[in-house]
């Protein structure tokens, strides 16, 4: 990775895992437990090679609107994935956080987020960071109401302080899967500057190669940031 530009804050919009299970004549649980393995491969590839954040888009304030049993199978597949994974959290060094509106969940699953964000505090590497009923636009919302209960100045610095990746920095790095091209109100804010590709890739079948090919082509590209 000597000449790959890591980039310090990946985001990733995991799309496709539907369309993927249909195509193999499965249901869409199939897909959204394939998928679950790919968000382990990826987050297991991006502690090795030195990134600092992984955020993933795994549940938006929409989603709700899915039928009533595929919501209810995510909630268990969630609660599910966040016991097996601890593991592989503290065996990689990799730091758990959720963001997001989180009151909605059942008491159990708000109970399985907590106790993972516990376990793994004092990890170093790599934080994965899993967006749960989360819309940017909710956030900040969120966020200027956090500014007016601190009674603070609204300023760009403190409106940052007040979003739920504060201290994560802004995105370097958006990719989203499925051949979709939208941001689909994810980190409206942080994405302000971020890189962006998009690949006709279901998430279920996205990879470390991909990925790497992927930052192939973003260490290329030249962040000017506004400037010349």
């Amino acid at each position: 990775m000597n000449n790959i530009n890591v980039p310090s804050h990946i985001a990733i919009i995991m799309d496709g895992n539907g369309r993927w299970a249909k195509e193999r004549g499965l249901n869409r649980t199939a897909g959204h437990e394939e998928g679950a393995k790919t968000v382990r491969n990826i987050t297991s590839y991006c502690a090795s090679i030195g990134v600092k954040y992984l955020t993933l888009f795994a549940f938006s304030t929409e989603n709700w609107n899915r039928p009533k049993l595929e919501v209810e199978y995510l909630m268990k597949l969630l609660e599910k994935h966040l016991k097996k994974e601890i593991e592989v959290y503290l065996k990689n060094n990799i730091k758990f956080k959720a963001i997001g509106d989180l009151s909605r969940f059942s008491k159990s699953l708000q109970k399985s987020i907590k106790e993972t964000e516990e376990k793994t505090v004092t990890c170093t590497g790599l934080t994965q960071v899993l967006a749960l009923n989360y819309g940017s636009k909710n956030e900040i919302i969120r966020a200027i109401k956090k500014l007016n209960e601190k009674n603070l100045e609204i300023t760009e610095e403190n409106l940052d302080s007040c979003l739920d990746t504060a201290g994560f920095g802004d995105v370097d790095l958006l990719i989203r899967t499925s051949g979709e091209i939208r941001l689909s109100n994810y980190l409206l804010w942080q994405n302000a500057y971020a890189e962006m590709f998009f690949t006709q890739t279901y998430w279920p079948d996205f990879n470390e190669i991909e990925l790497y090919d992927i930052l192939v082509e973003f260490t290329k590209r030249e962040r000017r940031f506004g400037g010349i």
